[in-house]
C-alpha cells in the first residue's frame, strides 16, 4: 500500500515512485532519473498502486489514487518510448535513408516499420493516415504528441470508461470523440483537417506503445507492467511494433481507432489486485457513472440482496449479463447516496 507523502527511492539504477498528488511531479522525477550519467546504462521504474482494503466502506478515495497511478504508468511508458514518425501508406512510398526495416528490408506491398539507430526514431506506415497541412500541425505531430497523450490519460471520465466499461465500450468514443475534444481545447487555432490529423497521430502514438507491449508480453519478450527501461526499452519497443504490424497484416487508422487505449492498463490492474478489490473499484466507478435516483438505487439494492440470497454471491459490475450489472450499479449507488445522507 503506497503511503501519502512517499516520494521516491533511488537505489543504484532503480526508481520506485510512490503516491504523489501531481502526475507532473512523477514525470519530472522520471526525467531526472533518465539523464545521462557516467556508468549509468540502465534505469528501471516501479510505480506503486494503492489497493483499497476490502473491508473499507469508503473505497472511492483509494479509487482516485489507483486511477492516478495507472495514468502515471501510461505516461512513464510514453515518455520513455522513442519518437514516432508516422507516414501514410502509399504505393509510391520507398525506404528512407538511415532506417533499418528488418531482415527482409523495405517491402512496398506491406506495412513497413523502420528504426533509425542514430536518432532512436521509429517510422511506421499507416493506411488512411491524414497528413498535416499547416506548419503548426506538422510541428505538433513532431514535437507535442506527448502533451496530448498526457491530457488524455489524465482525463478521468475517459480513463474510467476505458478501464471499466467492458463490452459496452465503443473505443471510438475515446479515440475519436474524447481525443478530438482534447486536441480542440489544446490547439483551437488549427482548422478541422489539421485537428483530425493531430488527433490521429496522438492516438496512434498511445495505442502503438500499448499494443507493442502486449505483443511482446504474448511472445514472452521484455517490457510491460508498470516498469520501463532506457536502452533496452527502445530496442524492445521496435520489436513489439514490428510484431504488432505483422500480426495485423495491414495497419490502418480505422483499426487503430478501434483499439481501447486502456485495455492493457486494465490487464495489468487485474493481475495486481485480487478479485474482491478489483470488483470494488469497478463498482465504485460504475456508481459514479450511473444516473439513478436515490429511490431507484434503493429498489435495485433490495433486488441485489435478493440476487445474493438466490445465487450465493453479490451481483458484479463487470458481469456479462446486463441485468446483473444494473443491480451492481444500483447497489453501489445506494451505498454512495447513503454516505451522502440522501436517505432519512
Amino acid at each position: 500500500m503506497a503511503k501519502e507523502g512517499f516520494d521516491w527511492i533511488w537505489c543504484e539504477h532503480a526508481l520506485t515512485v510512490g503516491y504523489r498528488s501531481s502526475l507532473t511531479e512523477i514525470i519530472q522525477i522520471i526525467g531526472r532519473a533518465t539523464r545521462d550519467a557516467p556508468g549509468k546504462t540502465r534505469a528501471r521504474f516501479t510505480n506503486l498502486i494503492a489497493e483499497p482494503d476490502a473491508s473499507e466502506q469508503a473505497v472511492t478515495e483509494a479509487v482516485n489514487d489507483t486511477l492516478k497511478a495507472i495514468a502515471a504508468s501510461l505516461l512513464m511508458e510514453q515518455v520513455l518510448a522513442p519518437r514516432f514518425e508516422f507516414k501514410p501508406k502509399n504505393p509510391d512510398n520507398g525506404p528512407t535513408p538511415g532506417y533499418d526495416y528488418g531482415p527482409d528490408g523495405y517491402d512496398p506491398g506491406k506495412t513497413n516499420v523502420g528504426y533509425n539507430p542514430a536518432t532512436g526514431q521509429i517510422q511506421l506506415e499507416i493506411k488512411g493516415l491524414a497528413e498535416p497541412k499547416s506548419k503548426e500541425a506538422e510541428r505538433i505531430c513532431r514535437e507535442d504528441l506527448n502533451e496530448l497523450v498526457t491530457a488524455f490519460v489524465q482525463d478521468k471520465p475517459s480513463l474510467e470508461k476505458g478501464l471499466f466499461a467492458g463490452e459496452e465500450l465503443v473505443p471510438e468514443e475515446l479515440t475519436q470523440v474524447r481525443m478530438g475534444k482534447i486536441v480542440q481545447e489544446k490547439f483551437p487555432n488549427l482548422d478541422d483537417e489539421d485537428r483530425e490529423t493531430v488527433r490521429q497521430h496522438a492516438i496512434a502514438a498511445l495505442n502503438l506503445v500499448q499494443q507493442s507491449k502486449k505483443a511482446l508480453d504474448e511472445s514472452g519478450g521484455s517490457g510491460g507492467g508498470t516498469t520501463g527501461g532506457s536502452d533496452s526499452r527502445n530496442t524492445s519497443l521496435i520489436d513489439g511494433v514490428r510484431k504488432f504490424a505483422m500480426d495485423m497484416q495491414e495497419l490502418d487508422i480505422d483499426l487503430i481507432d478501434h483499439i481501447n487505449p486502456f485495455s492493457e492498463a486494465y490487464a495489468i490492474l487485474a493481475k495486481s489486485m485480487n478479485e474482491d478489490r478489483l470488483r470494488q473499484v469497478a463498482e465504485a466507478i460504475a456508481a459514479k457513472r450511473t444516473k439513478l435516483t436515490p429511490e431507484e438505487a434503493k429498489d435495485l439494492a433490495i433486488r441485489a440482496l435478493r440476487f445474493k440470497k438466490e445465487r450465493g454471491r453479490l451481483p458484479s459490475a463487470t458481469a456479462q449479463d446486463a441485468y446483473e450489472k444494473l443491480l451492481a450499479e444500483g447497489a453501489a449507488a445506494f451505498v454512495r447516496f447513503k454516505d451522502e445522507g440522501r436517505y432519512e
